[in-house]
């Protein structure tokens, strides 16, 4: 199966997906041109349609962007998967969209931002790669309790990206973590805030609201399509999406590259 993407053609019938953001295409197909109306072509990778929750966020700030979005979905969920083959997955998407003329590469995925993203910066330097970093600092910035609650995948977790930004920004706050187990299949399904999506939700919240996390960070780019559900099972809680954070800096680079700068 070939990963989809944004051709400005047929759109993808997936659950959830954006039309304006998602589109088929081979993998193989010829590579794009720049864009001939001078605007910055976006590049966007995710195993599923997570991502999309970034993508909305950067259209409503740039709605006449142009944006070239992969679902990687032969290989959904990537918290399942090898770090090795994360990583290969990363560099081949990075040269498929690169290859179609984007200007800036964004790891739509906390779990391909946590295992490659350092990883690609070295090996395209010259490209502006934006990935997604935990929330953590807003986080221990707005908490009212002074304990964060964090729902990620198990190599967000585990990995050195939510280290580095923990040492750096979660002085004075503690963290607890839990891991969204079945929420990426519930995100692709579609069933967003379905009896089973409530009860799948309320079982991993349990121990954040125990701890009286506040706020909790959604580590997952699929995760926001479950606000629905989230919100049903903890009415009481407060929940951190960082992808408008993201398309801020999007936007930012956007507007460097195309003044020039």
């Amino acid at each position: 199966m070939n990963p989809r993407t944004d051709a400005d053609t047929e759109t993808a019938q997936r659950p959830g997906a954006a039309p304006e953001a998602v589109a088929s295409a081979p993998a193989s197909a010829a590579p794009a041109r720049a864009s001939a109306s001078g605007r910055v072509r976006i590049g966007m990778f995710d195993s599923g349609i997570g991502g999309i929750s970034v993508a909305k966020a950067f259209l409503r700030l740039r709605p006449e962007a142009e944006v070239r979005y992969v679902a990687d979905w032969e290989y959904c969920p990537y918290g399942t998967k090898d770090p090795a083959v994360i990583l290969d997955r990363a560099r081949a998407l990075t040269a498929q969209l690169l290859a179609q003329g984007c200007q800036v590469i964004v790891l739509a995925c906390n779990t391909a931002s946590a295992v490659a993203l350092a990883t690609l910066r070295a090996e395209h330097p010259g490209v502006p790669f934006v990935g997604m970093e935990p929330a953590i600092k807003p986080a221990a910035a707005q908490s009212r309790t002074g304990v964060v609650g964090i729902l990620a995948t198990g190599p967000t977790l585990h990995g050195d990206l939510l280290r580095h930004t923990a040492e750096r920004h979660a002085r004075g706050v503690r963290i607890h973590a839990a891991e969204g187990e079945g929420f990426v299949a519930l995100a692709e399904s579609g069933n967003w805030d379905s009896a089973a999506a409530v009860a799948t939700v309320r079982r991993v919240l349990e121990p954040l609201l125990s701890a009286q996390c506040d706020p909790i960070v959604l580590g997952c780019t699929h995760y926001p399509l479950l606000l629905p559900a989230l919100r049903k099972a903890a009415p009481e809680a407060r929940f951190l999406d960082p992808c408008p954070a993201v398309a801020r800096r999007i936007a930012f680079l956007c507007d460097r590259i195309a003044g020039g700068s």
